[in-house]
């Protein structure tokens, strides 16, 4: 188990989700149970789901919820470019949230390849 706190992806995700709720409150009222909430819930989910990976006792589970934040990530993106072709975000507003996915997402790649390859190093080798 670890603390989630204490990752550096968990902090830039949080702080990205942060900047999607700001982001997102601006849209049309029409979108509040819409794009909007599919935006936030996205987000969210990233950060979300590499704490409840972080809670469990095997590098299996934090491999699982890492590849969904990655998943979460990838819809995110999807989400912000569909927003910003509508017209709902700019692209001012929308260049640092699609870096701030992209590096997210970076960076979730590289956990997932150093948990992976550290639980591959822990398995007793078959003779």
């Amino acid at each position: 188990m670890r603390d989630f706190r204490q990752i550096v992806v968990w902090e830039k995700a949080h702080l990205l989700t942060l900047m999607v709720y700001k982001a997102t409150s601006a849209f049309p009222v029409a979108e509040k149970f819409a794009l909007s909430s599919q935006i936030r819930r996205a987000a969210a989910s990233i950060p979300a789901n590499i704490a409840e990976g972080c809670g469990h006792d095997s590098s299996a589970e934090l491999l699982r919820y890492l590849r969904i934040s990655m998943a979460s990530g990838s819809e995110l993106d999807y989400h912000l470019l569909l927003a910003r072709d509508l017209g709902f975000i700019s692209p001012d507003a929308y260049t640092p949230l699609s870096d701030a996915v992209a590096e997210i997402k970076r960076m979730l790649r590289a956990f997932i390849t150093t948990v992976a390859s550290s639980r591959a190093a822990a398995r007793p080798a078959n003779h």
